[in-house]
């Protein structure tokens, strides 16, 4: 026997103490997520703090005199002014989206023409404009509406509502359908879903506004289809870059949409309200090009409609190649691991 005693067991205690990888990893977890919610935050609060107009195309008629005298007194970073020869032209520009309202002079008072739906904060400036110019007439300014919001939703509240919803419309979908369907094998079933979640979605968001909030106008088809081609654009496009380069591509994907396509899409107050040179990029991606195509469809007639009817297909153009492209991959793989898999047949001796 060993005159050595037995070691006694080491006593421990029921908290594990963190190994250096593990704080390496929560440190800089803690740090993405505090970057993410300090993007989030500039994202959404720039635009809002460093809104206003910029270049809003508006009209002015009258004597040509006070017309060019308002026109140069007007601040050209803030508005583009043309001068008309008659309200009667101004007010056609103002319905054909030429420009977002205008300014009538006359010795007896000023008429200001506006279309809210289709620039709710550039029409409020004007009315504001023409309430100082009236003014030094000592007079009141004459308002004519063009294009009004609803009367069961006069401020458009419905409308700047529908903007994160539409871009969720594109997302859960894409995810759901990824998680049911995974895989190369499920891909041709996740862009069929897609597809019809894209008009059942859209159909059932237009009634929701046209006939539960009152906040559309306009014919029901067209704009129901509308928002379809919205929701297309963004469902096709998330699965395709999930189907190519997997859920990093998709997470990318998603926060472009969310942080730049929502607080750029100008849905509440019209694009030309948004921080100088971020308009054109707001417009360019399909949340933005879907609240344009919306106003359009519910409140002009389709006047306008076809710029972002345009970029909407070319996003689900986009997202079909992206679909195309992992489809033909996919079946390259498994043609290669079934090839790999199949026996060798054995070569009969001689």
């Amino acid at each position: 026997m060993s005159d050595h005693p037995a070691p006694h067991p080491t006593p421990t205690t029921g908290a594990e103490v963190p190994q250096p990888g593990a704080v390496r990893k929560l440190v800089v977890v803690l740090l993405g997520l505090t970057a993410v919610v300090t993007l989030m935050l500039c994202a959404f609060a720039l635009p809002s703090v460093n809104g206003g107009p910029h270049k809003v195309p508006i009209g002015v008629s009258g004597p040509q005199t006070a017309a060019q005298s308002l026109q140069k007194t007007l601040d050209e970073d803030e508005w583009d002014v043309t001068v008309y020869d008659s309200a009667e032209a101004l007010a056609s520009a103002v319905k054909d989206r030429e420009i977002t309202g205008g300014l009538v002079l006359a010795p007896e008072g000023v008429d200001v023409y506006t279309a809210t739906a289709g620039a709710p904060m550039a029409g409020n400036a004007l009315t504001a404009m023409a309430h100082s110019v009236a003014a030094e007439q000592q007079t009141k300014p004459t308002l004519h509406e063009l294009a009004p919001f609803p009367e069961d939703d006069p401020r458009g509240a419905g409308l700047s509502a529908a903007a994160l919803p539409l871009i969720f419309g594109g997302m859960i979908p894409a995810v759901l359908l990824t998680r049911l369907f995974p895989g190369h094998a499920g891909l041709r079933t996740r862009l069929a879903g897609a597809a019809l979640f894209s008009l059942f979605a859209g159909a059932a968001v237009t009634a929701f506004l046209q006939w539960g909030t009152g906040s559309l106008a306009g014919d029901y088809w067209i704009t129901a289809l509308g928002l379809s081609l919205g929701m297309a654009a963004l469902s096709l496009t998330f699965i395709g870059l999930e189907a190519l380069t997997g859920m990093a591509g998709f997470g990318i994907g998603a926060a472009v949409m969310m942080l730049l396509g929502n607080p750029l899409s100008g849905l509440g107050t019209g694009p030309y309200w948004l921080p100088g040179g971020w308009t054109a990029v707001g417009q360019l991606l399909p949340p933005g090009a879907s609240g344009s195509l919306l106003r359009a469809n519910a409140f002009f007639d389709g006047t306008g409609a076809g710029t972002p009817a345009l970029i909407l297909t070319a996003w689900v153009v986009l997202g079909l190649t992206l679909i195309l492209i992992a489809d033909r991959r996919g079946a390259k793989a498994v043609r290669t691991g079934a090839a790999s898999a199949k026996p060798a047949v054995p070569v009969p001796s001689v």
